[in-house]
Formats: C-alpha cells, sequence, structure tokens
C-alpha cells in the first residue's frame, strides 16, 4: 500500500468533516463571490467607501470582488442581472436612482444576497439596505466650523437633496450653531452626484457673499475654498493630504462594519432582508471624526475640548444627533 503522507492524510479529513458539516460550512471555507454596481466612478466618496472595504475583504483573501463603475441609469438592471446569473452571491450598490429595478432584480433571484444603498425599507427575504447615517461626526464639524469662522458665514454645497445628503447639513448646521448662535448658511445644490467644475462654481458664488468657510459635500468646493484662501471642511472622506491648509476636519463614513457583517451574514447562511444603517454610526465604530491633522494647533484648545467632550457624550449615549431628512434652507439674507 503506498504511505499517505501526514499533509495528505490532513486535508482528507478536513474534507470528512467539511462534507459532513454540509453545504453551509463549505460555503464558509470557499471564497465568497462578490460584485459591486456604482453609477459613479471608484473616486466618488460615497462609492469610494463601499469600494474601499470591499477591496480590504479581497486583499485579506475573504472574497472575489468585481465592480462596474459609471453605470448608466438605464444599464443598472442588465448590469445587476449579468451578476446575478454570473454566480455572485453577494451585491452591493446603491440603488436611489434605480430603486424599483434593483428590486425587481432581487426579486428574479431570491437566492443572491443584495445589499444596496436606499431610502427604502429591506424587501423580503435577500433585498437588505443600508445608508450613510454619519449625523454624528457631521454635526462635530458643525462645531469645529461654527467656531472657527470670522464672518458668521458658512456655505454649503451638495448633491441633491436626498436624505442622505440632508441629514448631514442639517446634522453640520446644528454643530455650528451649538458653538456660534450667530452663524448664518447659505445653501446650494448642483443637482449631480459628480460635477467638480459646477460645484466650485457655486462654492466661489459664496465666498463672494462672505463666506469663509464651505462644507464640501461634493468634490470641487474644498478646491474653490483653497483658490481663494478660504477654510473647507470634508464629508464621508478625509481629502485633508491634498488640502492640508485648506481641510479643517471631516466626518468620516467607515463602511467596512457594514460590509464585514453583510459577508459574514451570507458565507454563515444568515443573510435575510434587514437595514444595516445602524452600522453606520459612532458607536459601531462606522463613522468617526477625522483627526485635525495639520490643524491641530489652528484649532482654539477650548474649541477642541468641547467637540471632544461631545464626542464623548455621543459614544456614552448622553447625547443624540437629531436625523432631519428634510432639505435644508439657506439662513444668510
Amino acid at each position: 500500500m503506498s504511505r499517505i503522507t501526514t499533509t495528505r492524510r490532513a486535508a482528507i479529513a478536513a474534507a470528512i468533516t467539511l462534507a459532513a458539516l454540509g453545504p453551509a460550512a463549505a460555503l464558509a471555507q470557499a471564497k465568497l463571490k462578490v460584485a459591486g454596481v456604482y453609477t459613479v466612478p471608484f473616486e466618488q466618496q460615497w462609492v469610494s467607501r463601499l469600494h474601499k472595504a470591499l477591496k480590504a475583504a479581497e486583499a485579506r483573501g475573504e472574497i472575489e470582488y468585481k465592480a462596474s463603475e459609471n453605470v448608466a441609469n438605464a444599464d443598472y438592471e442588465r448590469v445587476m442581472r449579468e451578476y446575478a446569473t454570473g454566480g455572485n452571491q453577494l451585491i452591493i450598490g446603491e440603488s436611489f436612482a434605480v430603486e424599483a429595478a434593483a428590486r425587481k432584480v432581487a426579486k428574479d433571484f431570491p437566492k443572491v444576497a443584495f445589499l444596496m444603498g436606499s431610502s427604502g425599507k429591506p424587501q423580503a427575504p435577500n433585498f437588505s439596505v443600508f445608508d450613510n447615517y454619519i449625523q454624528e461626526p457631521a454635526y462635530l464639524t458643525g462645531m469645529i466650523a461654527g467656531g472657527m469662522t470670522k464672518t458668521n458665514r458658512i456655505g454649503m454645497v451638495g448633491g441633491f437633496p436626498i436624505p442622505e445628503v440632508n441629514r448631514l447639513m442639517h446634522a453640520f448646521m446644528a454643530g455650528a450653531k451649538e458653538t456660534n448662535p450667530k452663524v448664518e448658511f447659505t445653501v446650494t445644490f448642483i443637482n449631480s452626484w459628480f460635477d467638480p467644475p459646477k460645484a466650485k462654481e457655486a462654492a466661489f458664488a459664496m465666498v463672494d457673499k462672505g463666506a469663509d468657510i464651505l462644507y464640501a459635500e461634493r468634490f470641487g468646493v474644498s478646491d474653490a475654498a483653497k483658490e481663494k484662501g478660504k477654510l473647507a471642511i470634508g464629508n464621508v472622506i478625509n481629502t485633508q493630504d491634498k488640502y492640508p491648509d485648506t481641510v479643517v476636519a471631516s466626518a468620516l463614513w467607515n463602511m467596512e462594519p457594514t460590509i464585514d457583517l453583510a459577508i459574514r451574514n451570507v458565507k454563515e447562511g444568515k443573510f435575510k432582508a434587514e437595514d444595516y444603517g445602524q452600522y453606520s454610526m459612532m458607536k459601531h465604530k462606522g463613522s468617526e471624526l477625522a483627526p485635525l491633522g495639520t490643524f491641530e494647533k489652528k484649532v482654539p484648545a477650548e474649541l477642541v475640548a468641547k467637540v471632544k467632550a461631545k464626542e464623548k457624550d455621543i459614544l456614552a449615549g448622553k447625547f443624540t444627533v437629531k436625523v432631519d431628512d428634510s432639505q435644508p434652507k439657506s439662513t444668510a439674507k
């Protein structure tokens, strides 16, 4: 009889054990096939956070990851279907403008898990939703902006006035009001998710009206602030490395807690239709106030102390940042 090596014997034993445990265990051992479908470039703030978390899971060897960027709304359903029929077990994307089509695809593929950015509710059995509930660090950046403005005027440039944008703007405004009751806001929406030149022009107009701090919900705003020698507050991502003298603070969105949980649930056969939105909150490490970095010594110590105290209260559950999804209005005359 030919000799079986120790390594070979261990491999046979592992295979027998896996077979005995059944398909759920086999799925847990295999690399999960995951697809991303995005209507904007990978670099766009919102999608970049999903892409980063998924690339990290890929780097750890947990998943096989494929993704399509810049998918037109009219093509979204077709691309989703291609990924679903291609053997992907988890499909992730942002379905806001293609809600009906995305939900229709999920109905047609009940065994595929879908995790989509959505203002709507989960759809049984396999359509889960998430959202950027990062209003807590947005409030903290507002506190910093309110304490840093010299003109008491802040300009705010957003993409579209949808709940995901509105709630962050309202939180920011409330934070600014806490540290500076005199502050006034000019609010503009450019009706695009990715048009840096348009956002830049909107920001220039605000500076002309006296704004010395700009809330950069979109790309292009920090460029305007830099050119005009004004300050900017970042949102979703931290761009201070590109604007070291401009971006004071940023509210960071970390998608890792949401993505990692969804991957684990699919692997363990526990994925169901639910709302993953809560995992974007600070207590789950789904969001945070970015380090002040280059502005550490430029932000007054008294203001930093106030922000740290508020952050502590948020994490302890002593202070809740209000979620207001209504469209914010300008208050500046």
